[in-house]
C-alpha cells in the first residue's frame, strides 16, 4: 500500500531531521534548511505520528486519513511560510524559500498519496 510506505519513509526522514536539528541548534542545516527548536519539535511529532501509523497495525483508512491531515498541515505551513516567514513569531530565524518548497512538496505529495485508492478499494462512478 503506497500510503503506508509513504507514512513509513516520510515519518523516519522527519524524525531524523528533527534529531539532527536538535543536535545542531539554531543554524541552517546544509545552509538551506531552518532548524529552529519549534521546527525540530514539529518534525519529531509529525514524523513520529507518521511512523507510528505507518509501521503500526492500523487499518488503511486510518493511515490514509492521518497522511491526508498531515499533508494539509504541511501544505498550509508551506503557504504561510511565504506570507509570514517567521510564522507569527514561532520560528525565530524564519523559513527559507527551500523550507517553504519542502513543506509544499510534503503537503501536496501527502494529499496525492492519501487520495489514491489502495488495492481492494472501489472507485465511485
Amino acid at each position: 500500500m503506497a500510503v503506508r510506505t509513504y507514512a513509513q519513509v516520510v515519518g523516519v526522514v522527519l524524525i531524523l531531521l528533527g534529531v539532527v536539528g536538535l543536535l545542531l541548534g539554531d543554524e541552517l542545516f546544509l545552509g538551506i534548511l531552518n532548524i529552529d527548536l519549534v521546527e525540530d519539535l514539529v518534525h519529531l511529532l509529525s514524523g513520529s505520528l507518521l511512523a507510528y501509523i505507518g509501521f503500526g497495525r492500523t487499518d488503511g483508512g486510518t493511515v490514509r486519513s492521518v497522511v491526508g491531515v498531515v499533508g494539509i498541515v504541511y501544505l498550509l505551513v508551506g503557504i504561510l511560510g511565504f506570507i509570514t516567514p517567521m510564522l507569527f513569531g514561532l520560528i525565530p530565524n524564519g523559513y527559507t524559500i527551500f523550507d517553504n518548497l519542502v513543506h509544499l512538496a510534503l503537503g501536496v505529495l501527502g494529499l496525492v498519496v492519501a487520495g489514491v485508492p489502495g488495492r481492494g478499494a472501489t472507485a465511485r462512478g
